[in-house]
């Protein structure tokens, strides 16, 4: 049995972050991922808008620099439109910051998070394998792999993912909401510069976000009811960059498909307990949330570093898997999880709603929040600096 001081299950965005943050300490760590990430040919069509706070995580870890400048698109902009005249719009200059966020692909961070780990003296690859069981017992996590390796550990972190084994091995609930609506990705060539401005459209037919990519280029997620998703993937390629546009008035032109459309599906999912007696879930593993806010990746992130400045301050002689130590954990994230979740979710709620008055009442909130500057400027300061 090999005996570490953490074993990390999941190799993800997540849960790799979470290992690279803690590179400068004491601890033995064990990451354990049962497919080692590749880069997608062309434009990977699965992008995230990370924060400016999780640039500055993703920098003091020592990601950030090695990231391919080329790759990045920061977002200086961005307008949002509602379902009847209602607009509200962003502005980096205006709020007092170089930039709103980072457009980037999901395989480029990945990639590097993984050559990071490859060079950190103080952490095991375990790649490619499957966990198989976990035993908790007093005073340690005992995991067993699938080619027979047996770990050990006082803290094993689930990083695994929305449908997260781990998760389901310790009994831990998640509490799904299905939407019942897909989240539909791809990349297009774009004829009208889209001058590092973001669009998010709020539609009868779901939410639309134009995404800036470097270049003359740019990515959509448009959350959508399912038959509609499925509509649109099965379109020809000219028709779907033609409904595309449509749907975005047209603001950057003809467009050109660049990745054929993919779509998942979208839930809300909370787990009222991310931590047990030597356990903690960072990532997908402990939330999820609608995409229309585009914070995912932001508060997975923030989880693994939540969780790294916990371990990091921990004493030698202190147990790092007892459960009144990642209560700790729990408590520093639950109530930034629970607003993001709940105010995504009613934002859908909210631009759903067919109540006679709610279109015009929606909207006029919108303008009216565009009319005022220190509340729309605040609000921008906590998303910025909150996620």
């Amino acid at each position: 049995m090999q005996q570490f001081d953490l074993i990390i299950v999941g190799g993800g965005l997540a849960g790799a972050s979470l290992a690279l943050a803690l590179r400068d300490t004491r601890l033995r760590i064990a990451l354990v991922e049962n497919q080692r990430p590749t880069r997608v040919e062309g434009w990977d069509a699965r992008i995230y808008a990370i924060s400016p706070t999780n640039i500055d995580f993703l920098s003091r870890i020592g990601a950030w620099r090695h990231l391919d400048t080329a790759r990045i698109a920061p977002i200086r902009t961005m307008e949002i439109f509602g379902d009847s005249g209602g607009r509200l719009g962003f502005s980096a200059y205006e709020t007092g910051v170089p930039e709103l966020g980072s457009i980037l692909e999901s395989s480029l961070m990945a990639c590097e998070f993984w050559e990071s780990a490859k060079r950190q003296g103080n952490l095991a690859l375990f790649c490619p394998v499957r966990s198989e069981a976990i035993e908790f017992r007093h005073d340690a996590a005992v995991l067993r792999l699938s080619d027979g390796t047996l770990l050990a550990a006082p803290l094993l972190v689930g990083a695994d993912g929305r449908d997260s084994w781990v998760r389901q091995s310790a009994g831990l609930q998640a509490v799904n909401t299905p939407y019942g609506e897909k989240g539909v990705v791809a990349n297009f060539a774009i004829e009208k510069p889209h001058r590092n401005c973001a669009y998010q459209w709020f539609r009868d037919d779901g939410v639309l976000a134009y995404l800036p990519l470097p270049g003359n280029r740019m990515s959509i997620v448009w959350s959508t009811p399912d038959a509609h998703a499925d509509e649109l993937c099965s379109l020809e390629s000219n028709r779907f960059c033609e409904r595309v546009a449509e749907a975005g008035g047209r603001t950057l032109g003809d467009l050109q498909l660049l990745t054929l459309p993919a779509a998942f599906p979208l839930r809300l999912m909370r787990v009222p307990q991310t931590v047990a007696p030597r356990l903690a879930l960072v990532g997908d593993a402990a939330h999820g949330i609608h995409p229309l806010s585009g914070h995912g990746i932001n508060l997975g992130f923030q989880d693994a570093s939540a969780l790294a400045s916990l371990l990091s301050a921990a004493q030698p002689w202190q147990d790092i898997g007892e459960m009144r130590f990642l209560q700790r954990y729990q408590r520093v994230r639950r109530e930034e999880t629970v607003l993001m979740q709940s105010a995504t979710d009613t934002l859908r709620r909210l631009f759903r709603a067919s109540a006679p008055g709610m279109r015009s009442l929606r909207n006029l909130g919108l303008t009216l929040t565009n009319g005022l500057p220190f509340i729309k400027n605040t609000l921008a300061r906590y998303a910025l600096g909150g996620i």
